[in-house]
């Protein structure tokens, strides 16, 4: 049987029509740079998550550079996080000369521990970026609780989790400012690099509409030294034409968890998500052990997997100058040696599902 990890392919062949149309509408007015698409998309995705600002950008990780320049991050300055995801997580608050400062993760949502957060406040500490790893929400009263008592701000890093919710609000509503990725292989994804910064806070909205565009309040006139933050025209469009598809594509992703779960939760351990909240899925994770071994024979059966991810990032070599040691998290540690993804996409068919979780059952 051919499984597909992500189906980016099918999912295009079901969409083609909208899809085409809107991009050559695009190509007839030859506006490929902040194109009518663009302010149509941002406000479509504030009709969707209930956010009051929705301001497209050119990458999830430029999303998260824009959230902390508009909170005006300063060299020195420290932003609490996990150690327990994408690298672009810690290396946009690295990139604006503040410090990472890791807090280790829940071993069954594979989110920061809200509980260990407090003891990592100095009198540096200006915000805690919490990550919705594999598209669930971290626990957000308490970390806003904890937010308020030190007056610190939030952003969240929702690369992966748009259209998850945390007591029915949609994560890009959590944070003072919440970002999400719209990388070809997230659940909503366009054909190139795009990501997206919500918020309440006016004065935020406007500081980072024109951080995206070098600082200019007019052509060519600066109020702030920006970047060249613009998702393009095009990239707008195939959104425009995929996001009235997402509600249903979020269901189908969680048919098939529930459908991984129901096979395979008595074998080993599959994700936990908690009561309050709802996943985007983008990856389905479980853990195992000997995992090269079992990655190579589920390969021999015609079955990818990927692992996210395989190294804690107080230990990669790039963050050696921040003086961590391996034990230092070890329940990051500890994932990142057993992690697997399956496959995870809307179109994934029961047999399909049923054939991966067979192969897993019979190799466990």
């Amino acid at each position: 049987m051919n499984i597909d990890f992500a189906n980016l392919q099918l999912q295009y062949q079901k969409y083609k029509v909208d899809i085409h149309a809107k991009i050559q509408a695009v190509l007839n007015k030859s506006n490929y740079i902040m194109g009518e698409e663009v302010y149509e998309l941002e406000r479509a995705l504030e009709g969707f998550t209930g956010a009051k600002h929705a301001i497209t950008c050119s990458s999830g990780t430029d999303a998260l550079l824009l959230a902390m320049m508009a909170m005006d991050i300063q060299p020195n300055d420290e932003i609490i996080t996990t150690p327990f995801t994408f690298i672009a997580t810690a290396e946009t608050i690295a990139l604006m000369k503040a410090k990472p400062v890791f807090v280790d993760i829940e071993p069954d949502t594979f989110n920061i521990d809200a509980n260990l957060i407090e003891a990592a406040i100095t009198d540096k500490t200006k915000a805690i970026m919490p990550v919705s790893l594999y598209g669930q929400p971290a626990d957000m009263e308490a970390i806003r609780a904890i937010a308020d008592k030190h007056n610190l701000k939030v952003i969240i890093d929702g690369a992966q989790s748009f259209g998850s919710t945390y007591n029915d609000k949609t994560d890009s509503n959590l944070g003072d400012i919440s970002t999400t990725s719209f990388f070809p292989a997230k659940p909503l994804g366009c054909y190139g690099d795009g990501g997206a910064v919500f918020t309440n806070d006016d004065k935020y909205a406007e500081k980072i509409k024109m951080m995206r565009v070098h600082g200019q309040n007019k052509r060519y006139y600066h109020k702030y030294v920006g970047m060249g933050g613009r998702l393009d025209t095009i990239q707008a469009a195939i959104l425009l034409a995929k996001l009235p598809h997402y509600t249903q594509e979020l269901a189908d992703r969680q048919q098939v968890a529930q459908r991984y779960a129901d096979a395979l939760s008595d074998s080993l351990k599959t994700p936990v998500i908690r009561s309050n909240r709802s996943s985007a899925w983008a990856q389905y994770t479980v853990r195992v052990d000997n995992r090269d071994a079992f990655q190579a024979k589920l390969k021999d059966n015609g079955i990818p997997t990927a692992v996210h991810y395989p190294m804690s990032l107080h230990l990669q070599e790039c963050f050696q100058y921040l003086n961590c040691k391996q034990g230092d998290f070890p329940i990051s540690e500890k994932a990142s040696n057993e992690v697997m993804s399956l496959p995870m996409n809307s179109f994934l068919t029961n047999e399909q599902v049923d054939y991966v979780s067979s192969k897993i059952r019979e190799n466990i």
